[in-house]
């Protein structure tokens, strides 16, 4: 039986240190190639920290704080009323960000979207929906989470394609390995084609330069036109370690878009965020069925990975980031992109101020 937990919701008081402030300004004159990587304190592997204190208090519904979304993509009106899978006598109106824990992969993927208010919330008869899952490396199959896990990105498509979607392609653009072998050996290829979905290898000559009219350091970058031209993009990041950015969410996610990665960790926090002023999902879900705890972003120990068996839905990817942090004992703007995007005004860490149901199946 669901239970859904209301919880008072106390706000976490965070200070910006130096290092993130240094993220969300002019790039660095060094490389941050030849510093030291940041990386989760030893103890996080072994010690399971408190799970984060973000529950709604009312029923109320709270609004986006992102305002507008990329022209070609059609951001769900919050404001709405829920059109399927929410019996409105029984169920909460729709949350704002929805955690769901369970055993079950697909029950909580589907959970956390009927939380928000339905697929056919964000998804009309017709769309062009892409999923953005990370599928970054050709090395490791599903269990070591080091790419997104293939049930929670099948049940998207499905779903997607359940409420009318014309098509829903599947992409990354892996570092290491092939697209074609990381999409076999993530489990994803299979899982989303047997889903109706398809898998889509990204051709270099649909990446084009792109005007950043709100970057802060950046003012255009190589971005793949489709994912600028979709209904609806959903962006669906696993959990885990970052060697570099501290850790992979939502925000990072993203870079799986473009090209010219490398040149992007010349100053990564506000990087990120300025490319995420441009590409903005209409749908986050934070993959943490299993998280990565250490050695970051391709892993390959067992030992590093613990099972959450948890997902995070949300319509502003910072407020997703921001809960996920929370499992790993870290704060929200610890990440330095996460905070970056919140100074741009791209959503927001305040979890205070956002509706939010957590529920058990």
């Amino acid at each position: 039986m669901v239970q859904i937990r209301r919880r008072a919701f106390l706000r976490a008081a965070v200070t910006l240190g130096a290092a993130t402030l240094a993220g969300c300004v002019s790039a660095p004159a060094t490389d941050p190639t030849e510093s030291e990587p940041t990386s989760i304190p030893a103890s996080s592997a072994t010690t399971r920290p408190a799970k984060p204190t973000a529950t709604r208090a009312s029923a109320t519904r709270v609004a986006s704080p992102v305002a507008e979304a990329t022209a070609g993509q059609r951001e769900p009106d919050p404001t709405a009323e829920p059109t399927q899978g929410v019996d409105p006598t029984t169920e909460p109106q729709p949350a704002y960000l929805a955690v769901v824990r369970g055993a079950d992969a697909e029950a909580i993927t589907r959970r956390a979207i009927v939380a928000l208010g339905g697929m056919e919330r964000f998804v009309q008869p017709g769309y062009r929906v892409i999923v953005k899952p990370n599928i970054c490396n050709a090395n490791h199959g599903p269990e070591y989470a080091s790419t997104t896990n293939p049930t929670v990105v099948a049940t998207l498509v499905a779903m997607c394609l359940e409420a009318g979607a014309s098509s829903v392609r599947v992409m990354d653009s892996p570092f290491a390995g092939t697209a074609e072998a990381a999409y076999a050996r993530s489990g994803i290829g299979d899982a989303v084609e047997a889903a109706g979905g398809e898998m889509d290898l990204m051709a270099s000559m649909r990446f084009r330069d792109t005007d950043i009219p709100q970057g802060r350091d950046l003012t255009s970058w190589p971005i793949y036109q489709p994912v600028l031209d979709a209904d609806l993009v959903i962006n669906v990041p696993i959990a885990k370690h970052h060697s570099l950015a501290r850790l992979t969410l939502a925000g990072k996610n993203l870079l799986g878009v473009i090209e010219k990665r490398p040149q992007m960790h010349r100053n990564l926090g506000q990087r990120i965020a300025d490319l995420a002023s441009v590409v903005r999902p209409g749908l986050t879900v934070v993959d943490a069925v299993r998280i990565l705890l250490a050695n970051g972003p391709t892993g390959g120990n067992l030992a590093d990975v613990r099972q959450e068996n948890t997902v995070i839905a949300s319509t502003d990817m910072v407020a997703a980031d921001a809960y996920a942090t929370g499992l790993f004992g870290l704060a929200p703007r610890d990440i330095s992109y996460v905070a970056c995007e919140e100074d741009m005004g791209l959503g927001t860490t305040d979890l205070a101020n956002v509706a939010v149901q957590e529920i058990e199946l």
